[in-house]
Protein backbone atom coordinates (compact mmCIF):
# COMPACT_ATOMS: atom_id res chain seq x y z
CA UNK A 1 0.00 0.00 0.00
CA UNK A 2 1.05 3.60 -0.43
CA UNK A 3 1.42 6.64 2.47
CA UNK A 4 3.12 9.90 3.17
CA UNK A 5 6.13 9.55 5.36
CA UNK A 6 8.45 12.23 6.64
CA UNK A 7 11.89 10.89 7.24
CA UNK A 8 13.12 14.47 8.18
CA UNK A 9 11.60 18.03 9.69
CA UNK A 10 11.19 20.23 6.85
CA UNK A 11 9.06 22.24 4.34
CA UNK A 12 6.44 20.60 2.11
CA UNK A 13 8.69 18.72 0.55
CA UNK A 14 9.69 16.62 3.50
CA UNK A 15 6.62 14.72 2.43
CA UNK A 16 7.29 11.68 0.85
CA UNK A 17 4.81 9.44 -1.41
CA UNK A 18 6.11 5.89 -0.74
CA UNK A 19 5.08 1.95 -1.12
CA UNK A 20 5.27 0.50 2.50
CA UNK A 21 3.73 -2.89 4.53
CA UNK A 22 0.21 -3.37 5.23
CA UNK A 23 0.31 -4.12 9.04
CA UNK A 24 -2.21 -6.30 10.92
CA UNK A 25 -4.09 -4.88 13.90
CA UNK A 26 -3.49 -5.45 17.16
CA UNK A 27 -5.20 -6.15 20.54
CA UNK A 28 -7.71 -3.55 20.57
CA UNK A 29 -7.11 -2.26 17.42
CA UNK A 30 -8.84 -1.54 13.78
CA UNK A 31 -6.56 -1.18 10.57
CA UNK A 32 -9.41 1.11 8.55
CA UNK A 33 -9.12 1.60 4.72
CA UNK A 34 -9.19 5.29 4.66
CA UNK A 35 -11.54 7.47 2.31
CA UNK A 36 -10.50 10.75 2.92
CA UNK A 37 -8.29 12.20 5.44
CA UNK A 38 -8.98 15.29 7.03
CA UNK A 39 -5.89 18.08 6.63
CA UNK A 40 -5.32 20.28 9.73
CA UNK A 41 -2.80 22.82 11.17
CA UNK A 42 -1.62 19.84 13.71
CA UNK A 43 -0.27 18.27 10.43
CA UNK A 44 1.76 21.35 10.00
CA UNK A 45 3.62 21.52 13.07
CA UNK A 46 4.38 17.74 13.03
CA UNK A 47 5.96 18.49 9.65
CA UNK A 48 8.12 21.42 10.49
CA UNK A 49 8.88 19.71 14.05
CA UNK A 50 7.44 22.19 15.63
CA UNK A 51 5.49 19.46 17.98
CA UNK A 52 8.48 16.81 17.68
CA UNK A 53 7.90 13.25 16.74
CA UNK A 54 9.26 10.91 18.91
CA UNK A 55 10.66 8.92 16.33
CA UNK A 56 11.41 8.71 12.28
CA UNK A 57 10.33 8.20 9.97
CA UNK A 58 6.05 8.79 10.78
CA UNK A 59 3.28 9.07 8.49
CA UNK A 60 0.73 12.55 9.57
CA UNK A 61 -2.49 12.97 9.63
CA UNK A 62 -4.58 13.51 12.57
CA UNK A 63 -8.17 12.73 11.52
CA UNK A 64 -9.42 10.28 8.41
CA UNK A 65 -12.46 8.86 7.52
CA UNK A 66 -13.18 4.84 5.85
CA UNK A 67 -14.26 1.42 6.09
CA UNK A 68 -12.94 -1.32 9.06
CA UNK A 69 -11.26 -3.85 7.18
CA UNK A 70 -9.84 -5.94 10.22
CA UNK A 71 -9.70 -6.14 14.02
CA UNK A 72 -7.97 -7.08 16.16
CA UNK A 73 -8.67 -9.17 19.60
CA UNK A 74 -10.66 -7.72 22.38
CA UNK A 75 -12.25 -4.78 20.04
CA UNK A 76 -16.10 -3.99 21.06
CA UNK A 77 -16.65 -0.53 19.53
CA UNK A 78 -16.47 -1.49 15.85
CA UNK A 79 -16.89 -4.71 13.82
CA UNK A 80 -15.30 -5.37 10.04
CA UNK A 81 -17.69 -3.39 7.21
CA UNK A 82 -18.20 -0.32 9.84
CA UNK A 83 -17.75 2.31 8.21
CA UNK A 84 -15.95 4.99 10.64
CA UNK A 85 -14.51 8.00 11.09
CA UNK A 86 -11.82 9.18 14.00
CA UNK A 87 -9.59 12.09 14.97
CA UNK A 88 -6.67 12.66 17.17
CA UNK A 89 -4.49 9.66 16.01
CA UNK A 90 -1.80 9.89 14.28
CA UNK A 91 -1.60 8.36 10.55
CA UNK A 92 -4.04 9.16 8.41
CA UNK A 93 -2.21 10.32 5.27
CA UNK A 94 -2.10 6.38 4.20
CA UNK A 95 -4.27 4.22 2.20
CA UNK A 96 -4.96 1.88 5.16
CA UNK A 97 -4.24 2.98 9.02
CA UNK A 98 -4.43 0.98 12.24
CA UNK A 99 -6.11 3.03 14.86
CA UNK A 100 -6.83 2.11 18.71
CA UNK A 101 -10.99 0.95 18.36
CA UNK A 102 -11.76 3.18 21.11
CA UNK A 103 -11.31 6.48 18.90
CA UNK A 104 -13.42 5.05 16.07
CA UNK A 105 -16.95 6.54 15.56
CA UNK A 106 -19.49 4.55 13.89
CA UNK A 107 -20.68 7.04 10.76
CA UNK A 108 -24.71 6.92 10.68
CA UNK A 109 -26.53 6.51 6.91
CA UNK A 110 -26.60 10.55 6.99
CA UNK A 111 -22.95 10.94 6.58
CA UNK A 112 -20.69 9.95 4.01
CA UNK A 113 -16.90 9.83 4.49
CA UNK A 114 -15.42 12.56 3.25
CA UNK A 115 -17.98 15.29 5.49
CA UNK A 116 -17.18 12.65 8.69
CA UNK A 117 -13.50 13.40 7.83
CA UNK A 118 -13.85 17.42 7.26
CA UNK A 119 -15.86 17.29 10.74
CA UNK A 120 -14.45 15.35 13.39
CA UNK A 121 -11.40 17.07 14.12
CA UNK A 122 -12.33 20.36 13.29
CA UNK A 123 -16.21 20.22 14.65
CA UNK A 124 -15.25 18.30 17.83
CA UNK A 125 -13.11 21.47 18.49
CA UNK A 126 -15.20 24.11 17.76
CA UNK A 127 -18.24 22.05 19.94
CA UNK A 128 -15.62 21.97 23.10
CA UNK A 129 -14.70 25.40 22.42
CA UNK A 130 -17.88 26.65 22.21
CA UNK A 131 -19.87 24.14 25.26
CA UNK A 132 -17.16 23.73 27.63
CA UNK A 133 -14.08 25.73 27.91
CA UNK A 134 -15.81 28.61 27.54
CA UNK A 135 -19.73 27.68 27.51
CA UNK A 136 -21.44 30.80 25.23
CA UNK A 137 -24.92 32.33 26.33
CA UNK A 138 -26.96 34.83 24.75
CA UNK A 139 -25.42 37.45 26.56
CA UNK A 140 -21.87 36.91 25.18
CA UNK A 141 -20.27 38.32 22.59
CA UNK A 142 -17.24 36.31 20.78
CA UNK A 143 -14.46 37.42 18.60
CA UNK A 144 -13.12 34.54 16.14
CA UNK A 145 -10.14 34.47 14.33
CA UNK A 146 -9.49 33.20 10.88
CA UNK A 147 -13.12 33.08 10.77
CA UNK A 148 -13.15 31.57 7.16
CA UNK A 149 -11.33 28.82 8.07
CA UNK A 150 -12.27 25.23 8.78
CA UNK A 151 -12.56 25.55 12.55
CA UNK A 152 -13.76 29.06 12.41
CA UNK A 153 -16.92 28.69 9.99
CA UNK A 154 -17.94 25.91 12.12
CA UNK A 155 -17.30 27.66 15.71
CA UNK A 156 -19.48 30.61 14.42
CA UNK A 157 -22.31 28.44 13.25
CA UNK A 158 -22.09 26.74 16.90
CA UNK A 159 -21.84 30.15 18.41
CA UNK A 160 -25.26 31.32 16.80
CA UNK A 161 -26.80 27.93 17.72
CA UNK A 162 -26.30 29.53 21.14
CA UNK A 163 -27.19 32.61 20.71
CA UNK A 164 -24.03 34.48 21.31
CA UNK A 165 -23.15 37.39 19.38
CA UNK A 166 -20.06 36.83 16.82
CA UNK A 167 -17.30 38.94 15.77
CA UNK A 168 -14.99 37.36 13.23
CA UNK A 169 -11.83 38.41 11.56
CA UNK A 170 -10.82 37.43 8.04
CA UNK A 171 -7.76 38.38 5.29
CA UNK A 172 -10.47 39.12 1.83
CA UNK A 173 -13.76 40.13 0.85
CA UNK A 174 -14.52 36.63 -0.40
CA UNK A 175 -13.28 35.23 2.88
CA UNK A 176 -15.45 37.91 4.64
CA UNK A 177 -18.85 36.75 2.72
CA UNK A 178 -18.18 33.40 3.40
CA UNK A 179 -17.98 34.11 7.60
CA UNK A 180 -21.21 36.45 7.22
CA UNK A 181 -22.84 33.39 5.21
CA UNK A 182 -21.87 31.39 8.26
CA UNK A 183 -24.00 33.59 10.46
CA UNK A 184 -21.28 36.23 11.99
CA UNK A 185 -22.78 39.09 13.09
CA UNK A 186 -19.60 41.48 12.11
CA UNK A 187 -16.69 40.57 10.09
CA UNK A 188 -13.45 42.86 10.25
CA UNK A 189 -10.87 42.62 7.51
CA UNK A 190 -7.58 42.58 9.54
CA UNK A 191 -5.77 43.97 6.42
CA UNK A 192 -7.65 47.18 6.14
CA UNK A 193 -8.47 47.77 9.72
CA UNK A 194 -7.19 47.25 12.97
CA UNK A 195 -9.07 44.43 14.54
CA UNK A 196 -8.66 46.02 18.33
CA UNK A 197 -9.85 49.45 17.37
CA UNK A 198 -12.56 48.03 15.41
CA UNK A 199 -13.72 45.34 18.13
CA UNK A 200 -13.20 48.25 21.42
CA UNK A 201 -15.81 50.35 18.24
CA UNK A 202 -18.40 47.46 18.04
CA UNK A 203 -18.75 47.01 21.61
CA UNK A 204 -19.07 50.71 22.53
CA UNK A 205 -15.80 49.86 24.52
CA UNK A 206 -17.09 47.27 26.48
CA UNK A 207 -15.04 44.24 24.14
CA UNK A 208 -15.58 41.33 24.59
CA UNK A 209 -16.66 38.06 26.49
CA UNK A 210 -14.04 35.50 25.10
CA UNK A 211 -11.23 35.63 21.99
CA UNK A 212 -10.91 32.01 20.15
CA UNK A 213 -7.83 32.95 18.92
CA UNK A 214 -5.87 29.92 16.30
CA UNK A 215 -3.34 32.23 15.26
CA UNK A 216 -1.60 33.10 18.90
CA UNK A 217 1.48 34.96 17.89
CA UNK A 218 0.39 38.21 15.67
CA UNK A 219 -2.89 38.39 17.26
CA UNK A 220 -1.84 37.73 20.89
CA UNK A 221 -1.58 40.99 22.63
CA UNK A 222 -4.40 42.91 20.59
CA UNK A 223 -6.49 39.86 21.72
CA UNK A 224 -5.55 40.26 25.16
CA UNK A 225 -6.45 43.94 24.64
CA UNK A 226 -10.30 42.82 23.07
CA UNK A 227 -11.08 41.37 26.25
CA UNK A 228 -13.66 42.87 28.73
CA UNK A 229 -12.90 42.26 32.43
CA UNK A 230 -12.94 38.71 33.47
CA UNK A 231 -12.77 37.42 30.07
CA UNK A 232 -11.28 34.49 28.66
CA UNK A 233 -8.57 34.59 25.72
CA UNK A 234 -9.09 30.90 24.29
CA UNK A 235 -5.82 29.67 22.29
CA UNK A 236 -6.26 26.94 20.22
CA UNK A 237 -3.58 27.10 17.86
CA UNK A 238 -0.51 28.75 17.11
CA UNK A 239 -0.76 29.51 12.59
CA UNK A 240 1.58 32.59 13.15
CA UNK A 241 3.58 31.03 15.30
CA UNK A 242 4.06 30.44 19.38
CA UNK A 243 2.98 33.08 21.83
CA UNK A 244 6.32 34.22 23.23
CA UNK A 245 6.86 34.27 27.39
CA UNK A 246 5.10 37.53 28.83
CA UNK A 247 4.10 38.64 32.15
CA UNK A 248 1.05 37.37 33.79
CA UNK A 249 0.77 40.43 36.01
CA UNK A 250 -0.75 41.51 32.25
CA UNK A 251 -3.74 39.99 33.19
CA UNK A 252 -4.55 41.73 36.50
CA UNK A 253 -5.94 45.00 34.52
CA UNK A 254 -8.81 43.13 33.71
CA UNK A 255 -8.83 39.95 36.23
CA UNK A 256 -8.66 38.13 32.75
CA UNK A 257 -8.17 34.47 32.02
CA UNK A 258 -5.88 32.29 29.17
CA UNK A 259 -6.09 28.89 28.46
CA UNK A 260 -4.48 26.36 26.12
CA UNK A 261 -7.08 24.00 25.76
CA UNK A 262 -6.53 21.07 23.33
CA UNK A 263 -9.42 18.13 21.94
CA UNK A 264 -7.73 15.03 23.39
CA UNK A 265 -8.67 17.06 26.83
CA UNK A 266 -11.96 17.62 26.09
CA UNK A 267 -12.78 13.93 24.28
CA UNK A 268 -10.69 12.26 27.30
CA UNK A 269 -13.28 9.02 27.64
CA UNK A 270 -15.41 7.34 24.67
CA UNK A 271 -18.58 9.51 26.38
CA UNK A 272 -17.36 12.22 25.75
CA UNK A 273 -16.06 11.57 22.62
CA UNK A 274 -19.49 9.86 21.55
CA UNK A 275 -21.42 12.70 22.75
CA UNK A 276 -19.61 15.23 20.62
CA UNK A 277 -19.41 13.48 17.85
CA UNK A 278 -23.23 12.34 18.06
CA UNK A 279 -24.12 15.90 17.97
CA UNK A 280 -22.06 16.78 15.16
CA UNK A 281 -23.54 14.29 12.95
CA UNK A 282 -26.98 14.97 14.13
CA UNK A 283 -26.72 18.51 12.88
CA UNK A 284 -24.76 18.00 9.54
CA UNK A 285 -27.22 15.38 8.74
CA UNK A 286 -30.39 17.74 10.04
CA UNK A 287 -28.59 20.78 7.88
CA UNK A 288 -28.60 22.72 11.05
CA UNK A 289 -24.36 22.61 10.53
CA UNK A 290 -23.15 23.85 7.06
CA UNK A 291 -19.75 21.68 5.96
CA UNK A 292 -17.73 23.51 3.57
CA UNK A 293 -15.12 21.04 2.04
CA UNK A 294 -12.88 23.55 0.13
CA UNK A 295 -11.11 21.59 -2.15
CA UNK A 296 -9.78 17.77 -2.44
CA UNK A 297 -6.30 16.65 -3.24
CA UNK A 298 -4.65 13.29 -4.19
CA UNK A 299 -2.45 11.85 -1.42
CA UNK A 300 0.04 11.89 -3.44
CA UNK A 301 -0.24 15.98 -3.59
CA UNK A 302 0.05 16.02 0.54
CA UNK A 303 3.04 18.35 -0.58
CA UNK A 304 0.54 20.62 -2.64
CA UNK A 305 -1.99 20.84 0.10
CA UNK A 306 0.22 21.83 2.72
CA UNK A 307 1.29 24.49 0.47
CA UNK A 308 -2.62 25.73 -0.09
CA UNK A 309 -3.24 25.64 3.73
CA UNK A 310 -0.17 27.70 4.94
CA UNK A 311 -0.50 29.83 2.22
CA UNK A 312 -3.43 30.42 3.48
CA UNK A 313 -5.28 29.90 0.05
CA UNK A 314 -8.18 27.65 1.32
CA UNK A 315 -11.51 28.26 3.13
CA UNK A 316 -13.19 25.50 5.01
CA UNK A 317 -11.53 22.29 4.89
CA UNK A 318 -9.26 20.02 3.23
CA UNK A 319 -9.13 16.69 2.00
CA UNK A 320 -6.44 14.06 0.83
CA UNK A 321 -8.10 11.28 -0.87
CA UNK A 322 -6.63 7.88 -1.72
Amino acid sequence: MHAICIHEHGGPEALRYEEVARSEPGAGEARVRIEAAGLNYIDIYHRTGLYPSTEMPFTPGMEGAGVVEAIGPDVTEVNVGDRVGYAMHQGSYTEEAIVPSGVLVPLPDSIDTQSAAAAMLQGMTAHYLTRSTYPLSTSDIALVHAAAGGVGLLLIQMAKMLGARVLGTVSTPEKAELAKGAGADEVILYTETDFEAEVKRLTDGGGVDVVYDSVAKTTFDKSLNCLRPRGYLVLFGQSSGPVPPFDLSRLSRGSMFITRPGLGHYAADREELMGRAGDLFEWIGSGALKLRIDRTFPLQDAADAHRALEGRQTTGKVLLVP
